[in-house]
């Protein structure tokens, strides 16, 4: 008897789906009555929120800071993320699945302690900042507080453990006999990574960059703690919005842009990709 897994997981998955499109609908339908302050709306539908948004140097602004700060954690964690995950699918000992397991441990470990770690870390009388003074780096403590440096930092330790696991899946899927075959023919191991393990892995990549991408684009608390006030990402601005400020419709409007714009790089990334992989087999 075969088991009928799309009608058992099909009520958790319209539940899901009833929340998710529920909430998104209410801020999208806020997102058009104009935001008359202190909680309270107007009754047409009109787009002056939108219409401030798009005509605002900050909300602009903060939208390119948003972007901005998710692409650099997204390229810094795969950069970091790919070689930690290669050394550990092609090891051939037991210490593959300790590091594995350290990496698992740290991802469930909550942002807010990781955050409140690098804190202490780049603090003026921490490690990195003793280090860096006594080699002569830097003449006075170097502070990740209150700027997008420490923002970046933060996303990509917020998603550097994810990013590792789901590239060590990835890696998994290559035989070794592929780099193996390459290296007997002459190619050296720099030339094996680029002509062989990369356009192999690069599905696996995409998809991996997309996702460190938008849970950086989504991610508060990192902006938040180390932004120290002064970096504003749309996460940051719309719980400033909402608790402060108290204007929902506005922060409808944000949330809308935000969730607008991830689908849009998204489906762009996406269109880019299938062009480059099309051109690749033309020439090919």
């Amino acid at each position: 008897m075969n088991t009928r897994w799309d009608l058992i997981l099909l009520p958790s998955f319209v539940i899901i789906g009833i929340l998710i499109v529920a909430s998104q609908f209410i801020f999208l339908e806020g997102s058009f009555y104009k935001d008359l302050g202190l909680g309270r709306t107007g009754t047409d539908l009109q787009l002056t929120n939108y219409i401030r948004f798009f005509t605002d140097s900050f909300y602009l602004n903060t939208l390119w800071i948003t972007v901005k700060t998710s692409g650099l954690a997204t390229i810094f964690t795969l950069l970091l993320g790919f070689p930690v995950a290669y050394l550990i699918a092609r090891m051939r000992s037991r210490w593959s699945m300790l590091l594995l397991a350290g990496i698992v441990v740290a991802t469930f470990v909550t942002i807010v302690i990781k955050v409140f770690g690098l804190i202490i870390i780049f603090s003026a009388d921490g490690l990195i900042n003793k280090v860096l003074m006594g080699i002569g780096i830097v003449e006075t403590p170097y502070t990740i507080i209150g700027n997008q440096t420490g923002v970046v930092v933060g996303l990509m330790h917020f998603t550097l453990g994810f990013g590792v696991l789901l590239l060590y899946s990835v890696i998994q899927t290559i035989p070794r006999s592929y780099e193996e075959a390459a290296q007997i023919h002459g190619a050296s191991r720099w030339r094996m990574h680029y002509r062989v393990l990369l356009p192999l892995s690069l599905p696996g990549l995409t998809v991996g960059a997309l996702m460190i991408f938008n849970m950086s684009m989504g991610a508060f608390t990192s902006a938040a703690l180390l932004g120290g006030g002064r970096v504003f990402t749309l996460p940051v601005l719309i719980q400033r919005t909402v608790m402060m400020e108290v204007k929902y419709s506005m922060a409808g409007t944000l949330s809308a842009v935000l969730l607008v714009t991830v689908l849009l790089i998204n489906l762009f990334s996406i269109i880019l990709i299938r062009r480059l992989r099309s051109a690749r087999l033309v020439i090919a």
